[in-house]
């Protein structure tokens, strides 16, 4: 049994506990939060038995009534609360983006592999089954040459920022904006599916707060061309779309692929979709639990040389 703290109580965190209580070989067993109210309501709203409530991280990180963690606090905390828990020998999954510098990743692997704990990056979507559909049939579709990989969510909390009231998705301080938040699903889903590009650029809209509210990143592989499209400030109706000489695979929303079609040049649509949990995170923790009874350091699918390109490209694109 894999007992686990979580750090964050937000919604993202409740969905994850869910995961867990219908997940074999898992329980929560800690929860960290700054205020112990927070906490408490949050256990309570959960309905988490037999949980003991943490407000020093530490202490939690320490804790032997633990042996993983999940982190799903605010951005810029994520790589120093996984250092501490690592440092401490507890298997960490750590939400999206893991790190918002690549100094901090290299950290954070290598504190994992002196310590000889598991170190994942929580991107459920590599892990969809819909997705390894994509993987299974990309090659009906011919030589790739284009792909338009798209995510633009427009965030209520925007109308709070237009009103000259700073939340954390749009607080610098909390390496909040776009890029990090959102942008970080279609550019994962490409480097997952076609590897690290021989080139990179991009650009970004800025807001007051001083965060990216939307932006493009453009992949050079040579033989083909991806385009990453992200935004917090708009919101859009078109589906993501891989471009082979013979056809497309089109994905209607990049972050849960309910539903892929394959669409040859004749124009005849198959849909290849199946069916999947409707708690998408179940399949991230499940992979999370098999590398821990494992003894393995990093996953194959989320590699560490996948989220390191990850970090570096999106820590890269929000300067310029």
């Amino acid at each position: 049994m894999v007992r686990f703290g979580i750090i964050g109580t937000n919604w993202i965190s409740g969905d994850f506990i869910e995961a867990i209580k219908i997940t074999e070989g898992a329980e929560v067993k800690a929860v960290y939060s700054r205020k112990r109210e927070t906490a408490e309501e949050f256990v309570k709203k959960y309905n988490i038995e037999n949980c003991r409530i943490f407000t020093d991280l530490e202490k939690m990180a320490e804790s032997e009534e633990i042996d993983a963690v999940y982190v799903g606090s605010p951005n810029s905390l994520h790589s120093s609360q996984s250092i501490l828990c690592l440092k401490n020998k507890k298997h960490v999954i750590c939400e999206k983006p893991i790190a918002t510098k690549v100094e901090d990743f290299d950290k954070m692997t290598a504190i994992a592999e002196e310590n000889n704990v598991t170190l994942m990056e929580a991107m459920k979507t590599t892990f969809l089954p819909n997705i390894q559909a994509v993987r299974e049939n990309i090659g009906r579709i011919g030589d790739i040459r284009n792909i338009t990989a798209n995510f633009c969510q427009y965030s209520s909390r925007y109308d709070l920022l237009k009103k000259g009231e700073v939340t954390n998705v749009f607080n610098p301080e909390f390496d909040g904006g776009s890029a990090f938040d959102i942008g970080v699903y279609p550019l994962y889903f490409v480097l997952s599916l076609f590897g690290i590009p021989k080139s990179y650029t991009g650009s970004n809209i800025f807001l007051s707060s001083g965060v990216d509210g939307a932006g493009n990143i453009i992949l050079n592989y040579g033989d083909k061309i991806a385009s990453v499209i992200y935004s917090k400030i708009t919101e859009t109706n078109i589906p993501s779309e891989i471009l082979g000489e013979k056809g497309s695979i089109v994905i209607n929303h990049i972050s849960t692929a309910d539903k892929v079609e394959i669409i040859p040049r004749n124009g005849e649509k198959e849909d290849i979709s199946c069916v999947q949990e409707k708690n998408q995170m179940i399949y991230e923790l499940k992979e999370f639990i098999s590398l821990i009874k494992k003894g393995e350091i990093e996953s194959k699918i989320n590699s560490f040389e996948l989220s390191r390109k990850s970090v570096e490209i999106l820590s890269y694109v929000r300067k310029i």
